[in-house]
């Protein structure tokens, strides 16, 4: 185990990644224009809107966590698991490889 802690990522330990405080900003400043487009809905909703209405505003919310989450597994890709590889850690391409696989279902 100790020989594994050598070779895991410097931005990541324990499950936990290092962000810097631009990168935190931006992905926080998504998310809360995410929840308010899901307050939205849920407002027109309970104001009784037009069921296509809904529809729509609801895709652009999904749409937006997609981004979300693109851009989020961009970042992974570009650090840990580029890292990862520089420092022989073979097993981060299968655990991409899962995620990928839990992404696309």
């Amino acid at each position: 185990m100790e020989n594994e802690s050598i070779n895991v990522c410097p931005h990541c330990d324990d499950r936990k990644k290092e962000r810097s405080e631009d990168e935190k900003k931006q992905l926080l400043c998504r998310l809360k224009r995410i929840e308010g487009q899901v307050r939205g809905i849920e407002r027109m909703v309970e104001d009784n809107a037009y069921c296509p209405d809904i529809l729509i505003q609801a895709s652009a919310a999904s749409q937006a966590l997609n981004s979300f989450s693109r851009t989020l597994l961009e970042r992974h890709i570009q650090t840990c698991v580029t890292e990862d590889l520089k420092n022989g850690r073979e097993g981060t391409v299968e655990e991409l490889m899962n995620i990928l696989s839990r992404l696309m279902k």
